[in-house]
């Protein structure tokens, strides 16, 4: 086990993103936080990993990052039991987020579909209805993006193939995000 190619591998993925993300990630900054002070919520949804990082960041928004401010609207659309196994049981699981989107989002709300390989049915769906409903989405994703990348309004596409390393990039720019809001809202 080499241990230190893996880390190594990490930085060489970390600087590709520093070479060719930094817009996006900024221009996702500026719309969560035009969401955010706008009264509105984000919604952050996505399978396994993703889920874990939907729900992450949905805390770190509501609970709080790194300084003391005011709660922020934001929900995991992957954790309440009751809905996830009621709408999968009633209308199948590629519809588990598109239902929560049809319910829960409203224009002005910024949605965050997170999917590794940018192809989750699921996610998908969820993303064409809230482009229906004329919700702004961000979405991260990896490798080429998937169909998730041709399909949001601003994909944040991390340039590797590696599983790994995607979702560990997906949570650095998830908290590289929350300091970015923290800063406007404290600024306000």
């Amino acid at each position: 086990m080499d241990i230190a190619s893996h880390i190594h591998d990490s930085i060489a993925v970390k600087q590709e993103i520093l070479k060719t993300l930094l817009p996006a990630i900024e221009k996702a900054a500026v719309q969560l936080g035009s969401c955010i002070k706008s009264g509105n919520k984000i919604l952050f949804f996505g399978n396994g990993g993703s889920a874990s990082d939907s729900q992450h960041l949905a805390a770190e928004f509501v609970g709080r990052y790194e300084k003391e401010r005011r709660p922020l609207a934001a929900i995991a659309l992957t954790t309440d039991t009751s809905i996830l196994t009621a709408v999968t049981n009633d209308y199948g699981f590629d519809r588990v987020f598109e239902r929560q989107i049809e319910a829960l989002a409203r224009p002005g709300d910024v949605a965050v579909a997170i999917s590794t390989s940018g192809n989750s049915k699921n996610v998908l769906m969820a993303v064409a209805k809230a482009r229906q409903m004329g919700i702004y989405v961000i979405g991260f994703t990896g490798n080429t993006g998937g169909q998730l990348k041709t399909t949001v309004d601003l994909p944040i596409v991390i340039p590797s193939k590696k599983t790994s390393r995607i979702q560990e990039s997906h949570i650095m720019i998830g908290h590289i995000l929350c300091e970015c809001i923290d800063s406007m809202m404290l600024s306000c």
